[in-house]
């Protein structure tokens, strides 16, 4: 019997939520055949059995949320009971030996370790027990009271000295019977194990067990407010993760954003053109690509923007990247995600076309890797699909810049000396200030607004 732990699918993921399950008991399984999707703070991974056999057990629920290590699922291999050195599967622990030893009839115990009983097996985490060094708990009688330890020869008393009573010995409750999946379900529905009688084999505690315990307990923390009147949404998955790294970024960083006004004309001709061309044929093109092009051209002329702000144990540090990978913020069902395009710099126009169509692809049908949404070093924004001018962004953590595109316009503007209509949008570029001065934030702004005016520049910059 094997028992797979939740692993680390990503770099420095602590849980993840079990989304689906694609086995259940009883169906035989092979090596690397998917059996469950998980949502991390980054994506939905589908992970891979690592055994071969027959699923004996699901031991979290869909829905569930548990912490990396802990075991998700029991498969019947055909060996014996997974030893605690199995590599990826969960271990028997000494606290569920122990408490398997506790389910032997009190008479068939000893009441210490003696030479001639059998070792102990090593566990997990360092040596195990001496052998002979410990002494088993009394075992209480079935009334409850504290049971007599065994008699010792006594010493001869004075006659006359009074035998006092013996003082009442207080009665330590054992720990519930319960599997870590249950016990960290317990605790996130705050339900007190203790309290429980469990249905399980043994008297274990179940999931259902805790469940019914938690609705019994209900009423009386359910708010004044009527049901109906509102809803509440767990904050979990990708929502969890964004909050965590907005607020992170939000109160780490200097937040400095500036504005410029483009009149990009000569960009939405210059897509119309890209889009008669056979090296576009396959893919969509936007405006979003010339703007994507006009920021990496312009990470290229101005290195720092392309940094990040670091702290080490010697004092912070500005560490400027060679590379250039470039986030696009995508709003999904699932939450804001940034996956980034890898070495933007060396990508052809074509090529970042594509890269930018399968990205927006991969993000929309929530397949995003973790390599996907890390790594990344300065950030694009496009709030213009959503009908607004621009806005304020916030810095993706690990990065310095961030470039919010607004909706493309027509208004009036004075071109060539002249009032005519243009295709006019606003640009907003948010910028560390402890990386990025003022001046260099607004030569990198200009910069970008310059090649989308005039897209040739594009090519004379880079």
């Amino acid at each position: 019997m094997k028992q797979f732990k939740l692993p680390d699918v990503g770099e420095g993921l602590t849980e993840a939520e079990i989304v689906k399950w694609h086995v259940a008991p009883g169906d035989a399984v092979e090596v690397n055949q998917t059996i469950v999707e998980i949502e991390t703070a980054k994506a939905i991974v589908e992970l891979p059995c690592p055994y071969e056999g027959v699923v004996a057990e699901l031991l979290v629920s869909e829905g569930e949320t548990v912490d990396v290590g802990v075991p998700i699922i029991s498969v019947d291999d055909g060996t014996a009971p997974a030893a605690a050195s199995d590599s990826g599967a969960g271990a028997v622990s000494e606290r569920a030996e122990a408490l398997k030893e506790d389910l032997v009839p009190a008479a068939e115990e000893p009441g210490t370790v003696t030479p001639d009983a059998p070792k102990r097996q090593p566990v997990l985490v360092g040596y195990g027990v001496k052998e002979g060094a410990t002494k088993r708990r009394p075992r209480r009688p079935a009334n409850g009271s504290a049971a007599a330890p065994p008699a010792a020869p006594a010493a001869p008393a004075p006659a006359a000295a009074p035998v006092p009573a013996p003082r009442p010995q207080p009665v330590d409750n054992p720990l519930p019977l319960a599997k870590p999946p249950v016990r960290k379900l317990a605790k996130d529905l705050g339900v007190d194990l203790t309290s429980i009688t469990g249905s399980g084999p043994h008297g274990s505690i179940t999931r259902d067990d805790v469940h019914a315990a938690g609705r019994s307990a209900a009423p009386a923390a359910a708010p004044a407010v009527p049901q109906e009147d509102e809803e509440r949404i767990p904050v979990k998955g990708v929502r969890k993760a964004t909050a965590a790294a907005m607020v992170n970024s939000a109160f780490t960083a200097p937040h400095v954003t500036e504005f410029l006004q483009v009149d990009v004309t000569e960009t939405v001709e210059a897509v119309r053109r890209l889009r008669g061309f056979p090296e576009f044929a396959e893919v969509k093109v936007s405006p979003l690509l010339l703007v994507a092009k006009a920021l990496i051209t312009a990470a290229g002329r101005h290195p720092m923007v392309n940094a990040r702000w670091e702290e080490t144990p010697s004092g912070a540090e500005i560490v400027v990247g060679r590379r250039i990978n470039l986030g696009i913020a995508a709003a999904t069902d699932r939450g804001l995600i940034v996956p980034n395009v890898k070495d933007a710099q060396d990508l052809s126009l074509p090529a970042l076309a594509t890269a930018l169509n399968e990205l927006a692809a991969t993000a929309r049908a929530g397949k995003a890797s973790p390599a996907d949404l890390s790594g990344g070093t300065i950030t694009i924004t496009n709030v213009g699909v959503f009908g607004v001018d621009t806005g304020t962004p916030i810095i993706t953590p690990g990065e310095s810049a961030i470039l919010a595109l607004g909706q493309i316009r027509d208004m009036p503007w004075v071109h060539e000396g002249e009032l005519a209509i243009r295709k006019v949008t606003t640009l907003a570029l948010s910028f560390d200030h402890r990386v990025i001065d003022g001046e260099l934030g607004s030569r990198v702004l200009r910069d970008v607004g310059d090649m989308l005016a005039d897209p040739l520049r594009i090519l004379a910059w880079n």
